[in-house]
């Protein structure tokens, strides 16, 4: 305790200027918690507003797929270009590197995988997100499928315990047979997910009406690349979406899947954050592809 003699009186209280209150440069956050705010600002680049997420997490689905076989070999180099990873905890806990300093995306949701009906999840302790130091926690959402109740609870679930302790929720849109890809079920899921508390939306990008999927949607929203394309058409891709308002993307296969991984991922950085045009980025990917084969 401070003694009470000696102390000088306080006299900076700097009366003529106005108190501060600035802005959170994310969408549809003004009023969230500090924590989220923290950690939704170590996954979005302050400058841009925008992320590059990198997701290998469709090992707890799919399994081994190609490009993840062996994941200490084809994504930690990567991880030093992404933003943020997005991964299962048995992913982050066996091979993606402590010291590495990114942000984490935390798979959060469980369940059933291709061998049988997807989406049929259930959720992850919050404690566990706790000691990894998660910087969002991602449930799957089906909306329109079977399981879409039970998702739409695991996502409701999901914010309330995050709530809790200042980690935001992403909300990923789910896909499926039956599960459509235009603008009017985009922008249904994106909102449902949103209404149930989600702080951000990962979802799939339309050729026609997304910018209205994002108009409608009050957080941020990142898009999945999807299936493996072209390395040029997956810039176009990523070129389009950012174009269209959406806050970044959380590439997997079109990334990791690439002719050359390190320089597709520096190519997509160059048009999410430095709004460089496809033929620009598919350029540079050729050019980085040519000098890292010399190595």
């Amino acid at each position: 305790m401070a003694d009470n003699e000696g102390n000088i009186e306080a006299d900076n209280f700097a009366l003529d200027v106005k108190a501060k209150s600035e802005a959170f440069y994310l969408k549809g956050l003004q009023n969230a918690d500090w924590g989220v705010k923290s950690r939704m600002s170590r996954i979005f680049n302050r400058k841009s507003g925008r992320a590059v997420m990198l997701a290998f997490d469709h090992g707890y689905i799919m399994g081994p797929t190609r490009g993840l076989e062996r994941m200490d070999l084809s994504i930690v180099p990567l991880i030093k270009y992404a933003d943020c990873v997005m991964c299962t905890r048995g992913a982050l806990r066996t091979i993606v590197p402590p010291e590495c300093g990114k942000p984490v995306a935390l798979r959060w949701s469980a369940g059933s995988t291709v061998l049988t009906e997807l989406n049929d999840e259930c959720l992850i302790d919050i404690e566990d997100a706790v000691k990894l130091d998660a910087c969002a926690l991602a449930p799957m959402v089906a909306i329109g499928g079977a399981f879409e109740a039970k998702t739409i609870q695991n996502l409701a679930k999901t914010a309330d315990m995050t709530a809790k302790y200042g980690i935001p929720t992403l909300g990923v849109t789910a896909v499926g047979k039956e599960l459509g890809r235009d603008a009017r079920y985009l922008g249904l899921a994106c909102r449902v997910i949103t209404e149930n508390g989600a702080t951000f939306v990962k979802t799939y990008y339309c050729d026609e009406g997304f910018e209205k999927v994002v108009a409608a949607c009050p957080v941020p929203i990142v898009i999945a690349g999807g299936k493996k394309l072209p390395e040029a058409e997956a810039l176009e891709l990523a070129y389009k979406a950012v174009n269209d308002g959406a806050a970044g993307v959380d590439m997997g296969r079109n990334i990791f899947q690439s002719e050359c991984p390190e320089a597709m991922i520096q190519a997509v950085r160059a048009v999410v954050h430095e709004n460089a045009s496809p033929k620009d980025a598919f350029e540079m990917f050729n050019d980085l592809q040519h000098e890292i084969k010399k190595l």
